[in-house]
């Protein structure tokens, strides 16, 4: 076969970036107990290159989910365990003096990586939490006046426990902001509890778990959900449900502008998952509640188990006009 044989008998790349998406998932869902909906929704938010906050109670495989992910990819891996006495230097480096101790020199943190596992980010103290913001926005650290960037592609995975939970920090509203995607596991099913009892157990099978693409086909990956086309009718029903979240009687702060785009990119990613070139809206409630839930502030007295941000997104996505489907 020739060269330009080969190259007609590709798949374009939109399909490629479909089977891309396809094959992380499906490497996902072989470790981890979870419904397809919410491991579809976790590779959506790293294909629309954001960052991923995993919520829920210890031992629901929240640190699983992550590593799954990480090992999936292809791409560097750093691990950062939060607890009470982390430092920023501890998360974005320091300057120290050399052998010699005279030379200064820059010790790069773990942020330093394609990919950041943040674990258990919300027992680390405020002060440590903080160190990420320019990391998550900026793809870039200050240390000691010089701003010095991170690799790309970079991602924070972080999982925390519930808010109420001894020894947490809860997260400020504008780091919770910074995270395109904020998911809850809850409990597996029974049958995937009887598998989980019959086989391995899922934290040692993570460890070995093998890339399932290369950071190239990632890439393309990328770029496939930055190209996917928003016609005018869809655009237009994501600024009535963004705000429909400013003027609801509960809500104290509603969807930013930067919530409006995270929506998009979430709703295009799963558009390339499922093969097609443009946002559908029901792409839009699928990412609506695990895209914006997080990012509201509720009155006083309204949030009361954590879940009425999801609850509330639910039913103003339901009280809205549908857009017809239009590529």
């Amino acid at each position: 076969m020739t060269r330009s044989d080969r190259h007609l008998s590709a798949p374009p790349p939109d399909a490629r970036a479909t089977t891309t998406f396809a094959a992380v998932e499906a490497s996902v869902a072989a470790v981890v107990a979870a419904t397809p909906s919410t491991i579809r929704l976790a590779v959506a938010c790293l294909a629309g290159g954001g960052h991923l906050l995993v919520e829920d109670h210890p031992g629901l495989g929240k640190t699983t989910l992550a590593k799954a992910l990480a090992g999936s990819l292809g791409l560097g891996f750093h691990r950062l365990q939060c607890t009470a006495d982390l430092l920023p230097a501890d998360v974005v480096g320091a300057t120290v003096l050399g052998p010699d101790g005279t030379e200064p020199t820059f010790r790069p943190g773990p942020v330093f990586t394609n990919v950041l596992m943040a674990d258990e980010l919300n027992r680390a103290s405020p002060r440590a939490q903080s160190a990420l913001l320019e990391a998550m926005e900026e793809r870039q650290v200050s240390v000691d006046g010089t701003t010095r960037a991170l690799p790309v592609p970079f991602f924070v995975l972080a999982t925390q426990n519930p808010f109420d939970a001894t020894g947490t920090s809860p997260l400020p509203h504008g780091q919770r902001d910074r995270f395109l995607v904020r998911l809850m596991l809850g409990y597996p099913s029974r049958p995937q509890m009887d598998a989980m009892l019959a086989g391995t157990d899922p934290a040692d099978t993570v460890r070995n778990l093998r890339p399932s693409v290369t950071p190239e086909e990632f890439r393309l990956l990328l770029d496939a959900v930055a190209g996917v086309h928003v016609a005018p009718p869809v655009r237009t029903y994501v600024l009535d449900l963004v705000d429909a979240t400013r003027v609801h009687p509960q809500i104290a702060v509603g969807a930013s502008p930067r919530a409006a785009l995270a929506l998009l990119r979430v709703s295009s990613a799963l558009a390339v998952a499922s093969g097609r070139r443009f946002v559908a809206p029901d792409d839009v409630q699928e990412a609506a509640v695990p895209s914006l839930a997080h990012r509201l502030l509720l009155h006083p007295g309204v949030e009361v188990t954590g879940a009425e941000g999801e609850a509330l997104i639910a039913e103003i996505t339901a009280s809205l006009p549908v857009p017809l489907r239009d590529g």
